[in-house]
């Protein structure tokens, strides 16, 4: 029962009572009967005027409350000139105004936020409470080379991608830097923020590839350039003063010289392997900027199959050429692109060691290039070193080869990538569409 409903219940009560009781009490008394019944009629009217004043407010409260039910913050109520009722009204309009500037506030700082998250450089992931995939920006799509709509609503431990794989085993809070492919550099951030009382998850990737090339270059190219320096300031005398004692032809007449006359001679031939080795390094340094033109592809690879032939053939290797079919142009420096694929298949014979074979492939839509040995592979601690300066798996080799590649195809803007797809083979993969390789 409302309180309205009772209030009118107790009235008509206590008034049909006051009623009865002054009729037997005055019946013999008419002008007795006659005030009672006035002053009941008197105090009905009052009654109903107080319900008025009481419940006025009250319908008017009511009226607001189902207002703010619906989310209508336009509602407002204009003063009575009851000073009760004016003051009521005067609560439930500022409210009705805070609310509603609040509410603008809100839509305002989301707009925001959601204009923020779409057009950040940062890669972002926002996970629903079962740690599904609930929204992802532009960018997070572009370093993980994904759909949007391929992998939201999924749970992220269920997706097949290295980035997404490292994210779901680092822990709330904390940061890691992660390598792929030994190339691509990725910052990844995971933290929470509470939503309707439960924590939800939101990762942050940020690439971190070019500054990191960029630091590492100027750090090994200061290095190279000293050693350089130091090694043809040193090789430069020593090799006059050799050079010098070995055209004394009267110090070497004698046969009992011979020996010292070899090794004076090994040691004219070592500084100029060490001048030539500082010189290969110095390249990396020195790379000058492609000059680009139109290239045909399967021209250039069967031009490296054939200068390789040779030392292909000395450790057994066959090569393979699975060309798409027609011509495929690209816009390269043709010297420098050669370069780098001479170094790939050297690095791939090399790999292979005795009979094997070396694969050609290559795309058209997108235009692209695989270089596939039947090699020992790669070891998941190699990998992330494979395109650092000074590092080689070789015994005598001097991790030239891949850092020079890197250079040649990152100054094309080339997306390449090195790993083993399987026991037994190894694909170094190039994309001429400057696509992401993930």
């Amino acid at each position: 029962m409302t309180l309205r409903t009772k209030y009118l219940v107790f009235v008509a009560i206590l008034h049909g009572v006051t009623l009865v009781l002054s009729y037997f009490i005055f019946r013999e008394h008419k002008i007795l009967f006659i005030a009672s019944e006035l002053l009941i009629i008197g105090s009905l009217v009052i009654a109903w005027q107080l319900y008025r004043q009481l419940l006025q407010p009250l319908q008017a409260l009511m009226r607001g409350v189902e207002a703010i039910k619906d989310r209508d913050f336009n509602v407002k109520f204009v003063k009575t000139g009851k000073y009760e009722m004016d003051e009521l009204i005067e609560v439930y309009n500022r409210m009705i105004d805070e609310l509603r500037d609040e509410r603008t506030r809100q839509q305002q700082q989301h707009f925001f936020l959601e204009k923020l998250i779409q057009t950040s450089p940062t890669g972002i992931l926002i996970l629903d409470h079962d740690e599904n995939i609930q929204q992802l920006n532009p960018r997070a799509c572009q370093l993980l080379g994904v759909d949007e709509q391929g992998i939201k609503n999924k749970p992220i431990a269920g997706i097949q991608n290295p980035i997404l794989q490292q994210v779901t085993q680092l822990p709330s809070g904390k940061a890691t830097t992660i390598t792929i492919n030994g190339i691509n550099t990725f910052k990844l951030q995971k933290s929470h923020f509470i939503d309707r009382g439960f924590p939800r998850l939101f990762v942050m990737i940020e690439e971190l590839t070019a500054e990191i090339l960029a630091a590492e270059k100027k750090a090994y190219g200061k290095v190279i350039r000293m050693m350089a320096h130091e090694v043809n300031n040193t090789i430069g005398p020593v090799n006059s003063i050799l050079q010098s004692t070995l055209s004394k032809d009267d110090l070497w007449f004698n046969n009992k010289h011979q020996p010292l006359q070899q090794a004076l001679q090994v040691a004219v031939d070592r500084n100029h392997n060490l001048n030539l080795f500082m010189r290969n390094f110095a390249d990396v340094v020195r790379l000058p900027e492609p000059k680009k033109k139109q290239v045909d592809l399967h021209i250039l690879i069967a031009n490296v199959g054939v200068l390789m032939q040779h030392k292909a053939s000395e450790k057994r290797v066959q090569f393979k050429f699975e060309f798409a079919p027609g011509n495929i142009v690209i816009n390269a420096d043709e010297q420098q692109l050669e370069q780098a694929l001479i170094n790939i298949v050297k690095n791939a014979i090399d790999a292979i060691g005795d009979a094997g074979c070396i694969t050609f492939t290559t795309g058209e839509r997108p235009r692209r290039l695989v270089i596939t040995d039947t090699g020992k592979g790669i070891s998941s601690e190699e990998a992330p070193h494979l395109f650092s300066p000074f590092y080689s798996t070789k015994k005598d080799g001097q991790g030239i080869g891949l850092t020079l590649t890197k250079e040649i195809l990152i100054n094309h803007q080339f997306a390449f990538s090195l790993r083993t797809i399987e026991p037994g083979k190894t694909a170094f993969e190039i994309h001429f569409d400057h696509e992401v390789i993930s």
